[in-house]
């Protein structure tokens, strides 16, 4: 699988990078027909709904045109508000911004801190602008450390060399998702790894890291030994197990429970994606006592 920069920078760049930050919002006594001229002047489709500081609803130009043809102009919009709110963090990467954009079919995604707190909205657009900006970022950024990075292959030999990298992974920390797979993906950069390796490196790790985060009941680890001719990376946890692992590798298939899904994770998605970007694919589970997976990608 050739994975692209694009796809690489969905799995690391983080929503409050690409989010717009001054939201503009309206209270539930704002009538529609202020509502009206609110997302003329701005040129939006949709705004968050706030009593005080507390988030309670989201109005859309949808809301808007059955209000007027119901002739309901003057009618305050927290009688129409979706109260269904779909979300994202701002410390998530754009992955799973995605994934949310997927699964509800929405024009627009509310962005939240750890608090809770309203920090962003963001669209399609949003996110595109965003990639545009990083991937001109990242040239810049790849053309100042060419020459600054250890050539792991040329610089250390011997009869076998390999680097381990460890990491311990606790289950439900999505705080911290992503950060063993960024940190897998940066020891690789120093050491110069192709581009087309990192990608598929990031992607596959990041998917790992994230299934030990939603599924497991005390986490796992994942280990990546980085050899001349290969990386290796396990991935073991010790329950619940997968009780067929055969439709577990189908795109779409899903364990994870409603409240997991509601945040916008396990999508289905996971085990799919690593063994696309695998040159070899191993996976072993026995319900109960947990699942061991080994990703192999050529260099």
């Amino acid at each position: 699988m050739k994975v692209t920069k694009v796809q690489e920078l969905i799995y690391n760049l983080p929503i409050e990078h690409v989010m717009k930050k001054d939201v503009i919002t309206v209270t539930p006594e704002t009538t529609f027909r202020q509502l009206k001229e609110l997302l003329r002047v701005n040129r939006i489709s949709g705004v968050p709904v706030m009593e005080g500081e507390k988030l309670i609803g989201i109005i859309s130009i949808e809301d808007l045109i059955k209000a007027l043809e119901d002739g309901e102009l003057n009618s305050p919009v927290g009688q129409r508000m979706s109260k269904k709110l779909i979300t994202v963090m701002e410390k998530e990467t754009v992955i799973e911004a995605v994934k949310k954009f997927s699964r509800f079919r929405v024009g627009r995604l509310l962005v939240l801190n750890y608090d809770g707190d309203l920090t962003g909205i963001l669209t399609g657009s949003d996110i595109t602008k965003g990639l545009l900006e990083a991937l001109s970022l990242d040239y810049q950024t790849d053309e100042g450390q060419k020459n600054s990075r250890i050539i792991f292959r040329n610089d250390i030999i011997s009869d076998q060399t390999s680097l381990i990298l460890r990491y311990r992974i606790k289950e439900r920390d999505f705080k911290n998702g992503g950060h063993a797979s960024s940190c897998i993906k940066h020891a690789l950069e120093r050491l110069g790894g192709e581009s087309q390796v990192l990608r598929r490196v990031a992607i596959s790790s990041y998917e790992a890291e994230m299934n030990l985060i939603i599924h497991t009941d005390a986490g796992g680890e994942l280990v990546t030994e980085i050899r001349p001719d290969q990386i290796i990376m396990r991935v073991t946890d010790q329950g619940p197990g997968i009780a067929d692992v055969e439709q577990a590798l189908r795109p779409g298939y899903s364990t994870a429970p409603a409240w997991i899904q509601e945040l916008g994770f396990g999508a289905g998605m996971g085990l799919a994606n690593i063994k696309k970007c695998a040159d070899s694919f191993k996976i072993e589970s026995i319900v109960g006592q947990g699942t061991q997976l080994e990703i192999v990608i050529n260099l």
